[in-house]
């Protein structure tokens, strides 16, 4: 019996690059230097289809090319864009998405952890700025919060952090993710689903007794950190 539809706000990849890259990367053969660059480049996959589904463009003031000639140039927007690393893994995936956009946007990082016991969501870090809203100069919440997150396990850590930057003022929340479990990325899609969508580049059906994939990537916050058997 083939696995019931994920939700409508939930989107994985069927890039063949894409695909092949998420097998080297799961192998517990794959170096540390090329852990980190596979998270990178598959996360410059991952980023390039789902902005190119969130985000617009819209004309901007002309300019002149070498030759003299005038034309209008592209920028994105309306949209504000925040990136929101979860700490640590959630580094690995920053250059790319910074990478693809075509101006510096804000940086700013959530630390989750899971209680080993309960495997529920601590937050231990947040330096999300506040944003007033009784002052017409205050700056105002951004209007598209990108969480970055290369695992989705029960989606407690995502379901909290869609959370936060809810009620932190974001308009809408974009998670970009390697690979999550069915039911941790369900869990995370049903969090706010008027509000999220999430993008991977694969889903895996099971999760072991202590909360992690199968088969799964290992922990690869230790495999780019090497802090493995910390």
């Amino acid at each position: 019996m083939s696995a019931p539809s994920l939700p409508p706000n939930v989107h994985v990849s069927s890039h063949p690059c894409l695909l092949a890259k998420l097998s080297q990367l799961r192998s517990k053969n794959t170096s540390p230097r090329d852990v980190k660059t596979l998270v990178h480049e598959i996360s410059m996959i991952l980023g390039c289809e789902a902005l190119a589904q969130t985000i617009t463009a819209s004309p901007g003031p002309q300019d002149q090319t070498p030759l003299g000639f005038e034309y209008t140039t592209t920028e994105v927007g309306p949209e504000t864009i925040s990136l929101v690393p979860i700490l640590r893994s959630g580094l690995g995936m920053v250059e790319a998405i910074q990478t693809l956009l075509p101006a510096p946007v804000p940086v700013h990082h959530l630390g989750l952890f899971r209680e080993p016991t309960t495997l529920q969501p601590v937050e231990y870090y947040n330096n999300l700025p506040n944003h007033p809203t009784t002052s017409p100069d205050a700056p105002q919440p951004t209007s598209l919060a990108v969480i970055l997150d290369p695992v989705i396990a029960t989606g407690g850590t995502s379901a909290a952090a869609i959370q936060t930057l809810r009620e932190w003022g974001a308009a809408r929340v974009l998670v970009l993710s390697v690979v999550g479990a069915r039911e941790g990325v369900e869990r995370a899609a049903a969090e706010w689903p008027a509000g999220v969508e999430l993008w991977l580049a694969g889903v895996d059906q099971e999760l072991t007794d202590r909360g992690m994939l199968k088969p799964g990537l290992g922990d690869v916050g230790d495999r780019l950190f090497l802090t493995i058997g910390k």
